[in-house]
């Protein structure tokens, strides 16, 4: 399941694809083609065997001209600083669909952490955390959870710099453990967002999720909630994929067994019948939710996809060049700037209870994450629908509208 590359070049076709339908001069675009900065650190890590080992770490803030950076810190193998700098700008369009006053960021870790010991993976957590410590802060750029990373990554990511700076900001991260301020819906507003707007997009074109059949390729905290809130809805979940295998049955899967047998087993492989994960993303399906990693559909695989909706429940499942091919096919893709935009809003309503001190009930959370998700949906559907355009370029002229108003009223300085 190990993800194919995604390049700047791609993105920026896309963009200029969402050039006719808004107002963007050669001026505010010039902001987006060039991130504010990205930075790359050394991480010099001692392991148990009381050995030293160099990591590679990366953090680009893409904008801040509708408020401070936000994103995420991906701990996995192979990340770079083009990596950082086309997610971190994605991040900046998903922030500016949702109309919050952020901009985009992204950074990581070259690493595998099942290579790791918890004390291993805490050092290079803290150590990455302290290098950017001067850069980072609840009014400049906001550390989130991302690949590799969880609550706990959060909570040393937190300590490390209140330690450094001698401070209390439980704002300079978000995702933490609700002890230390997380908020509630931290770990399910993704799946449960991309869920959510995928039955929107399908009520919007005269459809139900009502016995439609769904396969899950991502079998985390994401898909699992996506595929848990589909078939709330009446859907049928028929196959989900995690990184060791991948399993099916035609009738629908019971996910509450599924979710006990991996807990127990470490995989979805071995609960129904056996299949590779890439059949997850040929089966004959109705929605197809791709809850993995970016380019999980490229221009090897896109040819196979028979389902009718792919959603992308990850930034840049869907590379450019499959998207090509799924659009000549027919294939609706619900794109990731509306699909998994729930992280993004409830990692914002986290900073903002940080900063007030008061916290909303479970309850609330949820309420206002769907009440954001669905204003963000409505408006990328009405310019689509004006436009007479598809899903993402609706968003990204969205997105570039209101990045370009910034832009315009903050001026140049000096």
């Amino acid at each position: 399941m190990r993800a194919s590359g995604l390049n700047w070049q791609g993105l920026m076709e896309q963009l200029r694809l969402a050039l006719p339908h808004c107002e963007v001069t050669d001026q505010s675009l010039a902001y987006f083609k060039y991130p504010k900065r990205t930075v790359s650190v050394n991480l010099p890590v001692r392991m148990d065997d009381g050995s030293i080992r160099v990591f590679r770490g990366y953090r680009t803030v893409h904008s801040t001209s509708r408020g401070p950076s936000m994103g995420g810190v991906r701990l996995r193998e192979g990340v770079n600083a083009h990596e950082c700098e086309v997610l971190a700008a994605i991040m900046t369009l998903k922030a500016a669909v949702a109309d919050l006053p952020l901009g985009g960021a992204k950074g990581g870790v070259d690493v595998d952490p099942a290579t790791l010991s918890p004390h291993e993976l805490e050092g290079v957590v803290r150590r990455y955390t302290s290098e950017l410590v001067e850069l980072i802060g609840h009014n400049e750029d906001i550390l989130a959870p991302d690949v590799g990373s969880d609550a706990q990554a959060m909570a040393w990511m937190l300590d490390t710099y209140n330690e450094n700076t001698g401070t209390t900001s439980n704002g300079v991260v978000v995702g933490k453990p609700i002890p230390l301020g997380g908020s509630y819906g931290s770990k399910d507003a993704r799946g449960r967002s991309a869920a959510l707007v995928a039955a929107r997009v399908l009520e919007d074109r005269g459809e139900s999720l009502e016995r439609a059949k769904v396969a899950v390729y991502g079998f985390g905290d994401v898909g699992r909630r996506a595929a848990q809130t589909l078939a709330a809805q009446g859907a049928l979940v028929i196959a989900v994929s995690d990184q060791d295998g991948a399993t099916f049955a035609s009738a629908g899967l019971d996910l509450d067994a599924l979710s006990a047998y991996r807990e127990q087993h470490g995989s979805v492989a071995g609960f129904a019948t056996d299949i590779t994960p890439a059949e997850v993303t040929e089966l004959d399906v109705d929605v197809l939710m791709l809850a993995y990693d970016y380019g999980t559909l490229n221009a090897g695989n896109a040819h196979a996809v028979r389902a009718r909706y792919v959603v992308e429940a990850t930034n840049r499942a869907v590379l450019p060049e499959a998207e090509r091919f799924l659009t000549e096919a027919g294939v609706q893709v619900i794109p990731d700037l509306i699909a998994s935009i729930g992280g993004v809003v409830v990692n914002y309503l986290e900073w903002v209870q940080d900063a007030s001190n008061f916290f909303w009930t479970e309850e609330e959370i949820e309420a206002a994450i769907d009440q954001r998700v669905n204003v963000a949906v409505s408006d990328v559907m009405g310019v689509a629908r004006t436009r007479q355009t598809d899903l993402r370029t609706a968003a990204y002229a969205l997105a570039l509208n209101r990045l370009h108003n910034a832009t315009v009223m903050r001026g140049v300085y000096p």
